[in-house]
């Protein structure tokens, strides 16, 4: 029997490109991979967000965070990017698909641009990202790609039909990926976030006049076993796990995070 070696998880050596990395959840990633080891390249939509990006890494201590300017659903641009990260930073062994939006208005009031919009970065960005990298991920002899799906892969909810669609199909992408090029030496593996705290659901979390929780914090809470929202340093471990040697027998998975939500079914109403 061979020892375990704790350098399986490091991932020094590595170029690991996070979409959408200027802040958030995948901020929070790329922040892990580079303190594992990793040089960081990440990409948004204009300059602006790059700077901004650029400011959050040094002040956590990243030096090598290299940001460009690509929209992940503009496939020429895409490559233009690969190809300038391959000549100026390096081959891509990480890849993760963060970049993401949600549009939250029920199906029968949402127009078909505004499905389309969320499909075509959700999921189209996905498969256009993992197709540019993969060629030379194979010439290498192997690579990681890890998709950020959702427990709307799942489940289902009001108003979220764009965001349900496109995270079931990056789960289904996710399996086909592993499928077709594990023979390479990729994995293809998906994390599926639960309800996380971020600046972005700070309101949903603010104590009412009364002292009593919002609505919406109480019904995740009693949704939760762990019953709590969890924190973005709760993903960073799974990634770095994901995206290391340790999981490389690990392939067409989804981890899902969430303080157990799809494993419960919620608690009997008292009488």
């Amino acid at each position: 029997m061979s020892e375990f070696n704790v350098d399986s998880f490091s991932l020094k050596g590595k170029v690991a490109l996070v979409t959408g990395a200027t802040y958030g959840i995948g901020f929070a990633l790329a922040k892990a991979f580079a303190y594992a080891g990793a040089t960081i390249v990440y990409n948004d939509i204009n300059q602006a967000a790059i700077l901004r990006g650029e400011i959050a890494y040094k002040e956590a201590g990243i030096e090598n965070a290299h940001g460009y300017v690509c929209d992940v659903t503009d496939e020429d641009a895409v490559n233009a990017m690969v190809a300038k990260i391959e000549k100026e930073v390096g081959v891509i062994d990480i890849l993760v698909n963060n970049a993401g939006i949600i549009k939250r208005i029920p199906m029968i009031e949402m127009a078909a641009k505004d499905f389309r919009q969320v499909i075509d970065i959700d999921l189209n960005g996905p498969f256009i990202v993992s197709k540019a990298v993969i060629p030379s991920m194979i010439k290498k002899g192997g690579g990681k790609i890890i998709n950020i799906c959702s427990m709307m892969s799942e489940l289902g909810r009001e108003t979220v039909s764009a965001y349900a669609a496109a995270k079931g199909g990056l789960k289904m992408l996710t399996r086909n990926i592993a499928s077709e090029y594990g023979k390479y030496n990729i994995q293809c593996n998906g994390i599926g976030p639960g309800y996380i705290a971020t600046p972005q659901t700070a309101p949903l979390r603010e104590l009412q006049a009364d002292g009593s929780r919002h609505p919406f914090d109480s019904f995740i809470i009693s949704k939760t076993p762990a019953a709590r929202w969890g924190e973005v340093s709760d993903l960073q471990g799974p990634a770095v796990f994901l995206a290391s040697p340790a999981s490389d027998f690990i392939n067409g998975h989804v981890l899902y995070v969430d303080g157990g939500i799809l494993a419960y079914i919620g608690q009997q109403p008292e009488e």
